[in-house]
């Protein structure tokens, strides 16, 4: 996912709520998110340049890891609370930092790092380890990276700033997972309707196993009766009960009936992924019902078989794709 900087001055704050930008889409449609994505974005303040990042990655819930200074201590909880109100799912990294104007930003505590080391070496020697620092851990330590001078204190103004920030990254970030999840969505619908156009195709070939299966039903159940005494008109009538029962109309109707579910939640948008969980796990179970109803019913069975299992490669695909959605 491409990187996206967008700088700018501090100002009147922006509404999360995006304009019009003439989607075809329904009103009433919600975009689908990818939980997949990243978005950065810079901002001059008072205190100087805040830069807020955001990148996710699949999550069954929302987890937040939070990545910065001591400084933004203080305003994590609202950080965290506007976070919850625009992103649904996905483990989130959110990193923040603020490089002051005061020129101290460019250098390196050298006695808070010495500190630092001298005390990973003393917890080395104590637990009889044999360890060496990691200096990118190390200069990622509160008080190392910022320069030996006294750092001015952040006043009232800059939460502000700072959830503004964090505000404009929320909405690239959520535009960047919108246009991954639209793509995703195109995928889904290809594979839905390969889905349709082979049951369609079982169910012409359903008129052509009938008659085969009942020949099948008749047959075993002769063999089985070794010439006992019962009526044809019985034994016909056995045979279609038992040649209903093994027919896929039910499960071909059900699949038509998913398929058309799962195109409309699509269509409303929103968070759609675990629903779509659901309705795959019963899509794939009408597809493996058919595959053991198909089975040795000559060759119009052969060719149900093979279209199940296609339809099962679909749904599969389907799920996969559906994994990456919020």
């Amino acid at each position: 996912m491409a990187c996206i900087i967008v700088y700018t001055k501090c100002s009147t704050p922006i509404p999360m709520s995006s304009p019009d930008k003439g989607s075809v889409s329904a009103p009433s449609a919600k975009p689908v998110r990818s939980m997949t994505g990243f978005a950065q974005v810079r901002r001059h303040t008072g205190a100087g340049e805040v830069t807020v990042s955001l990148r996710s990655v699949n999550h069954r819930g929302l987890d937040l890891h939070f990545h910065q200074s001591h400084e933004f201590a203080p305003y994590e909880n609202a950080m965290r609370e506007l976070l919850k109100q625009n992103i649904g799912r996905g483990h989130i990294e959110i990193r923040a930092g603020l490089a002051r104007e005061n020129g101290n930003s460019t250098g390196y505590n050298v006695e808070a790092l010495k500190r630092y080391v001298d005390l990973f070496r003393q917890a080395s020697a104590d637990l009889g380890l044999d360890s060496k620092p990691d200096l990118n851990v190390l200069l990622g330590l509160p008080g190392v990276i910022g320069g030996t001078g006294e750092a001015k204190a952040l006043d009232a103004t800059f939460e502000g700033d700072l959830l503004q920030s964090l505000t404009e990254c929320i909405r690239t970030f959520n535009d960047c997972r919108e246009r991954e999840g639209q793509k995703l969505v195109e995928a889904m619908r290809g594979e839905l309707l390969e889905v349709e156009r082979a049951t369609l195709e079982i169910r012409g070939l359903r008129d052509e196993v009938l008659p085969a299966l009942q020949r099948r039903l008749q047959e075993k159940i002769a063999e089985l009766l070794n010439g006992s005494n019962i009526s044809d008109a019985r034994l016909a009538e056995e045979s279609a009960v038992l040649a209903d029962r093994s027919d896929v109309e039910e499960e071909l109707t059900r699949l038509r009936v998913h398929a058309q579910e799962l195109k409309r939640l699509l269509d409303a948008g929103g968070a759609v992924g675990k629903p779509l969980d659901f309705l795959l796990q019963e899509l794939n179970r009408e597809a493996n019902t058919t595959l053991a109803k198909s089975s040795n019913v000559g060759d119009a069975g052969l060719k149900i078989t093979s279209l199940a299992l296609a339809i099962k490669a679909n749904i599969e695909r389907i799920r996969e794709q559906a994994l990456n959605l919020e």
